[in-house]
């Protein structure tokens, strides 16, 4: 315990606006400074792969590369779990088996300054990184998105663009705070909350296929020029995700929708416009999501994790701080 008193006095004595040897801007005093200093390996860590992958994703924009785009989608992908993992369940582990916590409780600062000044600092670098992350990989997918209409809509470009990615890593690395609190043990809580946000990763791939685009606003899209017998479909706009890809129905005068498998079983071009006529076919009726939704969509998504979020802070200073000791 006293290595641990040492420890805080020597880091106030270092602290920027004491001595004024710091390297820290000024407004990094007390609190704040302690806390940074626990913790700056993993913060600098984070904010330094970060910088790395944004130079890759500049580098590989400037040259027109296009080939690294899928596997750095992946990486990023991965990140929300390796900061729930590595920078969030450890937070207050440490803390809690060295004893550290039970020091802070006995001196004056309080434990809810102690949990607010964590967290934010621990938010400012998740919010720097990913959204560092979010602006540049966008950055390189407006390189070729219209010649990948439906990639807006899938997780690689979706999860990782906009304000969703930011709202995946807080979600997942708050997460992970709660599980260390909880458990208490750095190890068990880095493999529980490996499962964790895991976990998150695979339902929020099920709700954004099976919900979040379900709020979309669907276009149609009709032709009155009939179909030929080669089938070629009329050209949607560029971005545009096509909803009924795999059997877009044709329409009659009528205004009616049949199956796109209607004269399938004639075998010449003459025997298919006949057949064509017959059923009074003047053209195709496609569904399609414009990507103009797209930003919508994503804030939509990520409102939902950040309100989860905000309910897992509110259990934090609520419940979890009793546990700070």
């Amino acid at each position: 315990m006293s290595s641990l008193t040492s420890t805080s006095t020597t880091a106030k004595s270092e602290a920027p606006g004491t001595t004024g040897t710091g390297r820290l801007p000024q407004f990094f005093k007390g609190m704040t400074w302690l806390v940074w200093r626990q913790h700056r390996a993993v913060f600098w860590t984070v904010l330094g792969a970060s910088a790395l992958a944004v130079a890759f994703i500049v580098f590989q924009r400037s040259q027109l590369h296009t080939a690294g785009y899928d596997p750095t989608s992946t990486g990023l992908r991965l990140m929300p779990i390796l900061l729930g993992v590595f920078l969030g369940a450890p937070l207050f582990t440490g803390d809690l088996e060295n004893g550290t916590a039970k020091l802070v409780v006995t001196q004056s600062m309080s434990r809810t300054r102690w949990l607010t000044t964590k967290l934010a600092l621990t938010t400012l670098v998740v919010v720097v990184s990913t959204v560092a992350l979010s602006v540049a990989f966008g950055w390189w997918w407006n390189l070729y998105d219209e010649s990948t209409s439906a990639e807006w809509t899938s997780g690689p470009t979706f999860n990782n663009t906009g304000p969703v990615p930011v709202a995946l890593a807080l979600f997942s690395v708050f997460g992970g705070v709660v599980i260390g609190v909880v458990l208490r043990r750095t190890l068990v809580a880095m493999v529980v909350t490996l499962g964790f946000t895991v976990v998150v990763q695979i339902v929020w791939s099920h709700f954004l296929a099976h919900f979040l685009l379900s709020l979309a606003n669907v276009v149609t899209i009709t032709t009155n020029k009939g179909v030929t017998f080669e089938g070629v479909m009329p050209t949607l706009p560029p971005g545009a995700h096509q909803v009924n890809w795999s059997n877009p129905p044709y329409i009659t005068g009528d205004g009616e929708l049949l199956g796109w498998g209607t004269c399938n079983e004639v075998q010449t071009e003459q025997a298919h416009d006949l057949c064509m006529k017959k059923a009074d076919v003047v053209g195709w009726s496609v569904d399609y999501l414009p990507i103009s939704q797209m930003n919508g969509l994503q804030w939509s998504g990520a409102s939902i994790l950040l309100a989860l979020t905000a309910a897992v802070t509110v259990f934090l200073f609520f419940w979890g701080r009793k546990r700070l000791a």
